[in-house]
């Protein structure tokens, strides 16, 4: 599969997959306190429906529902940014530093949605 100079797949679909594994992999990682169980399984949530949303956004037939699906998958993805934000990764480095990376992901992932809900503006006008 092609990559980025960064080593980030261009395939979305398999950005979007990968972002939603990796916050799983965290989820199982981190200090089991009362926040962090509600917090995790949130993250998990949203970011499953991030690449979620984004597989629909992919197979639709009509714009007006690709552009919903999209704007799904921005808000989800800015949910993820929120959940990573709020987890506590007990001082434990190797956690902070994941956080920092899918907090980082999540925040291109918001800009690629957005630009995409963006063009897609300007070509109907």
């Amino acid at each position: 599969m092609p990559e980025t100079q960064n080593s980030k797949p261009y395939n979305l679909e398999e950005r979007t997959f990968l972002f939603a594994k990796r916050c799983r992999v965290l989820v199982k990682e981190l200090p089991r306190t009362i926040g962090n169980i509600e917090d995790g399984k949130q993250l998990a949530r949203s970011s499953g429906s991030t690449h979620a949303n984004f597989i629909e956004f992919v197979e639709t037939l009509s714009k007006k529902d690709g552009m919903h699906r999209i704007k799904i998958c921005r808000k989800e993805a800015k949910e993820s940014r929120s959940w990573l934000r709020l987890l506590d990764t007990g001082n434990v480095v190797t956690l902070e530093q994941e956080c920092v990376v899918l907090t980082n992901e999540a925040e291109e992932l918001m800009r690629i949605f957005g630009s995409i809900i963006e063009k897609s503006g300007k070509s109907r006008s």
